[in-house]
C-alpha cells in the first residue's frame, strides 16, 4: 500500500505539474493575445495618427494653393491698374481736349483743329497703352444703374422712357475695373 500511496502521490504531483504547466501555457497564450491586441491597437492608433497628419497636410497644401492663386490674381490686377490714380487725374485733361476740339471746330479754323486733334490723339493713345478703355454708351441705350451714372431725368417721349437721352461725360475702365462711370441723362 505504501507503493500505491507513493504512486498516487507521484501521480498527484505529476497531475499538479501538468496543471501548472497547462496554466503557464494558458497564461502565456493569454499574454500573447494581449500583446497581439496591444500591438493591433498600437497599429490602429498609429494609422489613425497618420490619417490625421495626411489630412492636415492636404488641407495645408490646398490652403497654400488658394493663397498662391489669390496673390497671382491680385498681382495681375495690380499690374492692370497700376497707373489708375494717375489716369484718373488725367481724365479731366482728356475731357478738356474734347471740349477744345468741339469749340475749335465751331470756329472753323481747320489748321488749329488739326494741330489740337494731333495732340489729343497722341495723349489718348498714351492713355490707352496704360490700359484705359472707353465705355461705349449711345443715345437710346437702355439705362443700367450698374454701369451708368444718371445725373438728370428729363420728361420725354414714351419710347425714351428708361433709356439714355444724352451722354454728358464719357466713362472709362482699366482692365475689368470701371474707373469713371459714364454720366448720362435719362428719359422719364
Amino acid at each position: 500500500m505504501k507503493k500505491k500511496n507513493q504512486k498516487h502521490t507521484q501521480d498527484e504531483k505529476e497531475l499538479k505539474r501538468d496543471k501548472s504547466t497547462q496554466n503557464n501555457i494558458e497564461t502565456k497564450d493569454h499574454k500573447d493575445e494581449e500583446m497581439k491586441k496591444d500591438k493591433k491597437s498600437e497599429l490602429e492608433r498609429l494609422q489613425e495618427e497618420l490619417k490625421q497628419e495626411k489630412d492636415k497636410y492636404l488641407r495645408l497644401y490646398a490652403e497654400f494653393e488658394n493663397f498662391r492663386k489669390r496673390t497671382a490674381k491680385e498681382k495681375l490686377e495690380l499690374f492692370e491698374t497700376a497707373g489708375e490714380n494717375l489716369v484718373k487725374e488725367l481724365l479731366p485733361v482728356l475731357d478738356d481736349f474734347e471740349r477744345a476740339l468741339a469749340e475749335i471746330k465751331k470756329e472753323g479754323n481747320e489748321a488749329h483743329y488739326k494741330g489740337v486733334e494731333l495732340i489729343y490723339e497722341k495723349f489718348k493713345n498714351t492713355l490707352k497703352k496704360s490700359g484705359l478703355k472707353d465705355i461705349e454708351v449711345n443715345k437710346g441705350d437702355q439705362f443700367d444703374p450698374e454701369t451708368h451714372e444718371a445725373i438728370a431725368q428729363v420728361p420725354g417721349q414714351e419710347d425714351m422712357k428708361g433709356k439714355v437721352v444724352d451722354v454728358v461725360e464719357k466713362g472709362y475702365a482699366m482692365g475689368k475695373k470701371t474707373i469713371r462711370y459714364p454720366k448720362v441723362v435719362t428719359g422719364s
